[in-house]
């Protein structure tokens, strides 16, 4: 797998993402920003998952139209994304920040991790 935040770990999500089953229900085009405290300088310090009608891709960078922010730190992201740390334990322990509608974020995050998992 590659590294977190790196180009080629976009890509990996991206490929996944076009082959996965149908992601949960949300009214398209959907946007959730995900942003990193504490991320290196030489990397993104946030991503984008969309949801429209062309599917789900993830990108990085922010969306200013976004209906969800998330806000967590770097390496609670990078523990998200390898499996070892879950959103509903980082929501239970404080541990991640949502504004917007927090429904449809955590359905589609589990979605996306496990897609990226079954590879």
């Amino acid at each position: 797998m590659a590294d977190f935040l790196s180009a080629r770990w976009f890509e990996e999500v991206n490929e996944t993402l076009a082959h996965a089953p149908t992601p949960p229900r949300v009214v398209a085009p959907w946007r959730l920003v995900v942003e990193f405290t504490g991320a290196p300088a030489t990397g993104p310090h946030a991503l984008t998952l969309t949801i429209d009608d062309d599917g789900a891709r993830l990108k990085p960078g922010d969306h200013l139209g976004a209906e969800t922010l998330i806000r967590l730190t770097f390496d609670d992201a990078r523990a998200l994304s390898a499996g070892r740390l879950t959103s509903a334990d980082a929501l239970r322990e404080g541990r991640l920040r949502v504004r917007g509608d927090l429904g449809p974020a955590v359905a589609l995050l589990a979605w996306a991790r496990d897609a990226h998992h079954a590879r």
